[in-house]
């Protein structure tokens, strides 16, 4: 794949800015090359007929829904962080309680399935946050505080099996490469 279709995945996945230095290291290339492809990025979102558009702010970059689809995106959102957790959200849920700090990739290896869509709604009901440190190259997601208190909880050890789930051998495997 080209480095401009690469760089597109990456801020469409991405649920925040990502900085054109996060954006090199992530593409292992240099930022001269990363501003170059995101210039080209810019131009290709650049007629503004679709649904998704291009931001820059500084040396920010991030995809977004185009501000006309303001109403039927937040009609959507609502009616998402409204209604029951589905079966998948929960399933996210228990990985990230008893795995947790967990990245996308891992939650993934653990669920056979991309998890993407579920992190970001988890994320606005509150039930689970991103952890974004300087030493890690990709976020890493737990639970809330909030989570805790719906459940009754004073920490995750609570948990049924805690103890003997987190580090459960056959997890650790499929979590390491």
């Amino acid at each position: 794949m080209s480095k401009l279709s690469q760089l597109e995945s990456i801020l469409f996945v991405a649920s925040k800015p990502l900085s054109t230095k996060k954006l090199a290291k992530v593409l292992r290339v240099s930022e001269g090359e990363v501003e170059t492809t995101l210039g080209e990025l810019a131009q290709k979102y650049s007629l503004n007929t679709g649904g998704i558009v291009l931001l820059q702010n500084n040396d920010e970059w991030q995809m977004v829904s185009h501000p006309e689809n303001k109403d039927v995106a937040e009609n959507f959102l609502k009616t998402e962080v409204s209604d029951e957790l589905t079966r998948p959200q929960l399933e996210t849920l228990t990985v990230i309680s008893y795995c947790g700090p967990i990245t996308k990739p891992e939650l993934e290896q653990v669920r056979g399935v991309n998890c993407a869509l579920i992190l970001r709604n988890l994320m606005i009901r509150g039930l689970v946050k991103e952890r974004d440190e300087a030493t890690n190259l990709l976020p890493q997601y737990e639970v809330t505080m909030d989570y805790l208190r719906h459940l009754g909880l004073q920490n995750l050890s609570e948990l049924p099996e805690y103890v003997q789930l987190h580090n459960h051998e056959a997890v650790m495997k499929t979590l390491t490469p």
